[in-house]
């Protein structure tokens, strides 16, 4: 007997940062990326809130990618900073996402992470020599980056480039992105590199977008793909934010000035509120 389909979930998320430091800090300029859109296709963020002990100064914006970014600011902090951000998000039975950003030149070109090699310009041949025109070839790449790619912890850093991570074979999840979507960027696909929530995975987890083509009738929709799972992106992903990369959508960061460095810690939890079942 087969399981029933699930075609909508509410989820709970919880995230905690915490910054501790041996004496005091000045002039502190924090970045946090870390709030889902109100609306994104079919994710809709139901409520959200954030805590920041002690009381600082937050500022919401939008960055130039659309994204909701909190700016938390202080002259001086004593001793430690805590944040706690939550979230309720509602997905299932809204609208197909459009390609609204086709146009967008920033995700049609190398940026600092994906700039490819002379090896992946060789491998992106070999995937459009093996195109058939069916609209299947950003599927490809991601099988291809997933039996090419191996999943190993602190195999990389946040500043591992696409090709070293390519020609290494090792990465993470923010790896495996990059990698697919330097292939997809030499094969005419426009692609951005997406930050957020996997259900069951630790920590925060990245995959990409691309605009999929219809056959005979132009551009059809935006299309999520995990390489690192070797599938599409299903219910079970919650969008926070897109980039060309991971320095674009980097959940925490920021600086501040003393003579020494700080403690950071995090935790994260995504709760499964409800699940609905197709009839």
């Amino acid at each position: 007997m087969t399981s029933a389909r699930v075609v909508g979930a509410s989820y709970m998320l919880h995230q905690q940062f915490r910054y501790e430091y041996p004496g005091p800090i000045e002039r502190l300029r924090h970045r946090l990326v870390v709030a889902p859109p109100e609306a994104y296709g079919d994710q809709l963020r139901v409520d959200h809130e954030l805590r920041v002990s002690p009381g600082l100064n937050v500022a919401w914006e939008r960055d130039s990618f659309g994204n909701l970014v909190a700016m938390i600011s202080a002259r001086q902090v004593e001793a430690e900073i805590q944040l706690d951000y939550t979230a309720t998000i509602r997905r299932g039975d809204g609208p197909r996402l459009g390609p609204a950003w086709y146009d967008e030149a920033r995700y049609w070109l190398p940026s600092a992470l994906t700039r490819p090699s002379l090896a992946m310009r060789d491998a992106a041949e070999r995937l459009m020599a093996q195109d058939d025109g069916c609209g299947k070839l950003a599927e490809r790449i991601n099988d291809f980056v997933a039996q090419h790619m191996r999943y190993v912890p602190d195999a990389t850093t946040v500043e591992t480039t696409a090709a070293k991570a390519f020609a290494q074979r090792t990465g993470v999840c923010q790896d495996f992105a990059h990698v697919m979507i330097a292939l997809c960027r030499l094969c005419d696909i426009p692609a951005r590199y997406v930050s957020g929530h996997l259900l069951g995975e630790g920590g925060t987890h990245a995959w990409l977008e691309v605009i999929e083509p219809a056959p005979g009738s132009g551009i059809a929709a935006v299309a999520p793909y995990d390489p690192t799972h070797a599938r599409r992106a299903n219910l079970d992903y919650v969008f926070v934010a897109a980039g060309r990369d991971y320095a674009d959508v980097a959940p925490t960061s920021g600086n501040f000035v003393a003579p020494y460095r700080g403690r950071f810690t995090t935790t994260r939890r995504v709760d499964v509120l409800d699940r609905e079942y197709a009839a």
